[in-house]
């Protein structure tokens, strides 16, 4: 599996020769069907935490990134949009029909007359209206890209840039201005008669000075691990680093399981690690505890906040508001392997979970 997808998937070398220049961005085409855009704001105040914005226009033939739930028409006609924050929602989750309600050009991706993405490298804008959640955030991107997947062929790619997030925020009537280190992220991919991806976790946190960790896995229907990455990218320095081996996550304890609207049962987790140790000595070390603020519409899973202590060789940090996306398609066979004395545990705890009706 490994050496198919460092042959397949060229991020890796990407990642140790960056270029300065500047990625792919555009609408659907003839050969792209599939374009995820995503800005993610950790590190918030309270009560927000976190501030998300997650479209996905058209739905990919792969069981982690696929709502089924939200097709009316057609895959390739669907677009969906997740807009969330840490307090409790009831419509963080839109869906359209492309054809009919959305209109996508160069500079401008409009989903309705509810959210709107104006702009090109290095400035953006993005906005929402609606009665329980809006903003108006203006993003400045970097040059401090990660890639996450860059396909032979030009068959996909994905990838994220850090980037200061200013603006407003409207939550239920209540006004917050922030101004915020974020990532912005792109993706773009032909339309895949099926790719059998069922895990998918990728955790965000804001350090001090100017720093941003990212933290992902990925693995298939047999619990196979395709991808286990951590980024450190530092601003101040105008570095980005990725670590690809040894590098471990694992959750401690979960939540009791939930259906999504797909019908796929799904254990959230609610104490988890990454642990990652280098050849030269180098050691990051993550120990984070769910908020419990899970909401569904990130594909075919959920996002949330997250407690964390993060350990980088000697230096030590502690927050409030990490940022968590986690899908889990796979059997429960694999869900519950090693875990069946956590979830007794955790069988008879009440847990405040926001889904989309």
């Amino acid at each position: 599996m490994w050496l198919f997808q460092d042959f397949l998937d060229q991020s890796k070398q990407l990642n140790q020769t960056p270029s300065r220049s500047l990625p792919a961005y555009h609408p659907p085409n003839k050969k792209y069907k599939i374009i995820h855009q995503a800005v993610t704001i950790p590190n918030l105040p309270a009560p927000l935490h976190y501030l998300n914005f997650l479209s996905m226009i058209g739905q990919p033939n792969t069981p982690m990134l696929r709502n089924n739930s939200a097709i009316r028409t057609t895959a390739l006609d669907t677009a969906t949009v997740l807009a969330s924050s840490s307090p409790h929602m009831a419509g963080q989750l839109s869906r359209y029909s492309i054809s009919a309600e959305c209109a996508f050009e160069k500079q401008q991706f409009k989903f309705a007359n509810k959210e709107h993405v104006i702009g090109a490298f290095p400035k953006f804008q993005i906005q929402r209206k609606d009665s329980e959640l809006s903003f108006e955030i203006e993003v400045i991107t970097t040059p401090l890209i990660s890639h996450f997947t860059k396909l032979r062929f030009g068959l996909a790619e994905h990838w994220s840039v850090m980037c200061q997030c200013h603006g407003e925020v409207k939550y239920k009537g209540q006004h917050y201005d922030i101004d915020q280190l974020g990532a912005f992220e792109y993706g773009r991919s032909v339309d895949f008669s099926y790719v059998p991806l069922a895990f998918f976790t990728y955790q965000i946190i804001n350090l001090a000075d100017q720093r941003q960790l990212l933290l992902e896995q990925i693995r298939d229907s047999f619990n196979r691990v395709v991808q286990s990455r951590i980024y450190l990218r530092d601003l101040k320095k105008q570095q980005t680093s990725m670590f690809d081996q040894m590098v471990r996550f694992q959750v401690h304890r979960v939540y009791p399981a939930v259906k999504t609207p797909n019908g796929q049962k799904m254990y959230l987790p609610r104490e988890f690690e990454w642990c990652y140790q280098g050849e030269q000595g180098y050691r990051i070390h993550i120990c984070a505890q769910s908020r419990g603020d899970f909401k569904f519409g990130l594909a075919a899973g959920y996002v949330g906040s997250f407690k964390y202590q993060v350990k980088i060789d000697n230096y030590e940090e502690n927050g409030e508001s990490g940022y968590c996306e986690y899908v889990d398609c796979r059997a429960l066979k694999w869900q519950e392997h090693n875990s069946q004395e956590k979830i007794r545990n955790e069988i008879e705890e009440i847990v405040p979970f926001s889904l989309k009706k």
